[in-house]
């Protein structure tokens, strides 16, 4: 490392300072000089005590003890007889003299003390002040590359450094330096590294040749690196501990839909299994009503398995983000007929209406995705509304949408439970109660959603409803007017 241009600056400076120390005890033995015939040498003596603490406490103990000597012999040269000598005849002049170097001389080391001690509490206060404003803005931060971002910017800061290299070791390393240019061809003069309780985090690179890098500077950069340790230990606790959420909350929901599914399975698949032993065994007469109801029975709940593979796979697309419409120009209404037509069967204890203008536009969906939307919501219409009770379908134009709701008259829903009716396994009544995997309502908001609509929940006067609304137009295309096609 090239330490002249240190060198050579700290000389200048301190040589500056003792000559304008120097020239200011001439100057002012000039003027006690011109006023020798009128003033006392004890009032002198004393005088010359005011220039030496204000230059001891300006410039420093070096100078306040040089211009203490001085002081002391142009007081024995100008002012004590015989002058332009450095003898003294007269024991009360020397004694004047000696009391006069010893004051001189506690007096600078007093005032330079004081000097020192305040530069340290100023310096301990702009260090403490530092480390607040670091430890506060690393507080707030969980993210690693954020964290080294930061703390360098802060060493930059403090330290005025002529380059500034952060890193971060192991399988997340990362390295930010500034300013954005290659570092200085030379070693740093100062590595500080990132230390914690687990090892080394990292390491601080400073490149600073001039002033010379202080003791001060390294204990706050020490303590700064220390900060960063912290941080950075927080910072991938945080992370740690988030990814143990996410798995434990994985591996809930898994368990949820395993106990979920496999409850769901039992009762189709046992009921398929009596109808079939019960055709196979030749228990009923194959021309026997028994048999249609039997035959009906293994459709039904054919049908129910289908719906909730159907619903497992359709969740499975939504959350990977593979759920893409194939969207084509249909009619609403027919959409509708489709799905009640195949659940005849199963709402043949309620009272199904439609109120679907027959000039409604088309509407450009996805056929089947819409049919499964339509075939959960009044699944679960039929689950929770009381029997011969009245579920109704309608829909009209809204503004730029076509709303659609699905009404019936169950119970209502607490407040508190609409906002989170959508979310996957969330149930407002117990599971032992009702049956389902409580996917359905969360896949009919990923369907709606994949079509730029929305879906919501609400209590009406008589019951519940959902609702959801659909774009009128697609690409920038109007829809297709019924009556005109």
């Amino acid at each position: 490392m090239n330490f002249a241009p240190m060198k050579s600056s700290s000389f200048i400076s301190q040589f500056w300072q003792y000559l304008f120390s120097l020239s200011v005890i001439a100057a002012i033995t000039a003027i006690f000089f011109a006023l020798r015939g009128i003033l006392d040498i004890t009032l002198i003596a004393l005088l010359y005590l005011i220039p030496l603490g204000m230059i001891t406490a300006f410039q420093g103990l070096g100078p306040g003890i040089s211009s203490a000597l001085l002081s002391f012999l142009t007081l024995n040269y100008f002012f004590i007889q015989p002058y332009y000598t450095l003898a003294a005849h007269r024991p009360a002049d020397v004694v004047i003299l000696i009391i006069f170097l010893i004051v001189a001389v506690v007096i600078s080391q007093l005032v330079g003390r004081m000097r020192a001690s305040l530069a340290k509490a100023t310096a301990r206060e702009r260090e403490a002040t530092q480390l607040y404003e670091l430890s506060t803005i690393l507080t707030g931060l969980h993210d690693d590359h954020t964290i080294i971002q930061v703390l360098t910017k802060q060493i930059q800061a403090v330290s005025q450094g002529e380059y500034v290299e952060l890193s971060t070791t192991g399988a997340r390393a990362f390295t930010y330096h500034l300013p954005e240019i290659d570092p200085p061809p030379r070693l740093p003069e100062l590595t500080v590294p990132i230390q914690a309780a687990r090892g080394v985090l990292g390491e601080i690179r400073l490149w600073k040749a001039e002033p010379a890098i202080s003791s001060e500077e390294k204990r706050l950069l020490q303590t700064f690196a220390s900060q960063g340790a912290l941080a950075l230990e927080r910072a991938w606790l945080v992370e740690a501990e988030s990814r143990a959420k996410v798995l434990e909350e994985s591996d809930h929901l898994k368990s949820i839909l395993l106990s979920s599914v496999s409850h769901e399975l039992r009762t189709p698949l046992s009921t398929i299994k009596a109808a079939s032993s019960s055709l196979r065994g030749n228990e009923v007469s194959w021309d026997s009503h028994a048999r249609v109801e039997l035959i009906a029975a293994i459709d039904d709940e054919a049908d129910h398995l289908n719906m909730l593979v159907g619903n497992l796979l359709d969740m499975s697309r939504i959350e990977s983000g593979a759920l893409k419409p194939k969207r084509e120009w249909n009619i609403l209404s027919e959409i509708v007929e489709s799905v009640l037509a195949r659940m005849r069967y199963s709402a043949d204890e309620h009272k199904l209406e439609v109120d679907i203008p027959e000039n409604l536009p088309f509407v450009s969906v996805d056929y089947v995705q819409m049919e499964q939307v339509f075939t959960n919501l009044v699944s679960n219409s039929l689950k929770y509304a009381p029997a011969s009770t009245k579920i109704q379908i309608r829909a009209y134009i809204e503004g730029d949408t076509i709303h659609t709701q699905v009404s019936n008259q169950g119970p209502q829903v607490p407040p508190e439970h609409l906002e989170r009716i959508f979310d996957k396994f969330y149930r407002v009544t117990a599971a032992d109660r009702v049956t389902g995997t409580g996917l359905g309502l969360s896949i009919c908001k990923g369907i709606i959603e994949a079509h730029g609509g929305r879906i919501w929940a609400e209590n009406i006067t008589d019951g519940f409803a959902f609702n959801f609304t659909l774009p009128l137009t697609w690409d920038g295309q109007l829809p297709m007017d019924t009556e005109t096609e």
